[in-house]
């Protein structure tokens, strides 16, 4: 076991997985020379050479539309979308075409695609570096969707990830990129897609995150523990689509009350699904609402760092919902 940020650990399993594998390259903006704009990918282009780890024009679009047609030709690429605020461009490509390759050719096609794209609010960046994107995709049969939040999680569900037969869109909170530390496994090994993770257990409140807000639930449900006994169980699904729900719903029969946190806009959510998935097949084992923490409904999260502050579920925030559902 060696330490290792959520950043170090990512650029560990993508040239791991290089290695063992000639058919993996890696294309993007800035992914080659400069190691990418959070240096995720420094050093690979020295390596692996520049027609293995390719930079390409800012052109979201002919990123993935590239891949795509790498994927289908005996490669497995790993694409990077600088920002998942630059996303938009290459909806086409994700959705009308790798998620439906597959389905469309009644199996006969595959698309081993990996899309890396960061995510989440960031101070200073405002509208166009902090959007949470998810949910636009949660709604794609043939797309998977995952957001690992943990160092080891993370290596090992990108190696997943490049071994699978079908596109993967890989969430990385770049807030957590040096943020989070943890100790990873030096040998290859590989964490499914589709499994939940409980971080920790409890009896009285199941909480339900992802992201920035995991770590920050986290931290709560220690202080509730300590303060006032309150134990609360807390579930990171790992994959947002499809999503475990066998973990989810074992957890909230168990407690019988349920907290769901992300930051995202909570109208249309990835939080909503799995509210929805709760009320429906765990509801008479539930001693209170369904709740719900997202960001609120404006258009992007503001520069300024008060009102940044005020968009994320913050631990106060978090503290007063965990409380109010506890003594409901």
């Amino acid at each position: 076991m060696t330490t290792k940020s959520l950043l170090q650990a990512i650029g560990e399993g993508l040239a791991e997985e290089m290695r063992s594998d000639e058919s993996v390259m890696v294309l993007g903006e800035d992914v080659g020379r400069a190691g990418g704009v959070f240096r995720v990918t420094e050093g690979l282009q020295k390596e692996f050479g520049p027609e293995r780890v390719m930079d390409t024009p800012l052109a979201e679009s002919l990123i993935v539309g590239a891949a795509i047609g790498l994927s289908v030709n005996g490669m497995r690429p790993v694409a990077e979308i600088q920002f998942a605020d630059f996303i938009p461009p290459a909806f086409d490509q994700i959705v009308n075409e790798a998620a439906r390759f597959y389905y469309r050719s009644n199996g006969a096609w595959s698309c081993p695609l990996t899309i890396r794209v960061p995510y989440g609010a960031v101070h200073g960046g405002a509208l166009y570096h902090s959007q949470s994107v998810e949910a636009w995709f949660c709604n794609t049969p043939g797309l998977k969707v995952v957001a690992p939040t943990y160092p080891a999680d993370a290596k090992g569900m990108l190696k997943s990830a490049i071994r699978d037969p079908n596109p993967v869109l890989f969430l990385e909170h770049k807030r957590t990129y040096r943020l989070i530390k943890e100790d990873v496994p030096e040998e290859d090994y590989a964490v499914p897609l589709g499994e939940a993770r409980v971080h920790r257990e409890g009896d009285d409140i199941t909480v339900v995150a992802y992201g920035l807000v995991l770590h920050t639930a986290l931290e709560v449900a220690e202080k509730l523990s300590g303060e006032q006994g309150i134990e609360v169980e807390v579930v990171e699904p790992r994959t947002l689509y499809p999503l475990d729900k066998e973990t989810i719903l074992r957890s909230a029969k168990k407690t019988g009350k349920v907290l769901i946190a992300s930051e995202a806009n909570l109208t249309g959510s990835v939080s909503g699904e799995i509210a929805a998935v709760v009320a429906a097949e765990a509801f008479e084992w539930l001693d209170g609402p369904v709740m719900r923490l997202g960001a609120p409904d404006v258009p992007a999260a503001a520069f300024a760092k008060p009102m940044l502050d005020f968009f994320v579920p913050g631990e106060m925030e978090i503290e007063a919902a965990m409380l109010e559902l506890a003594r409901y």
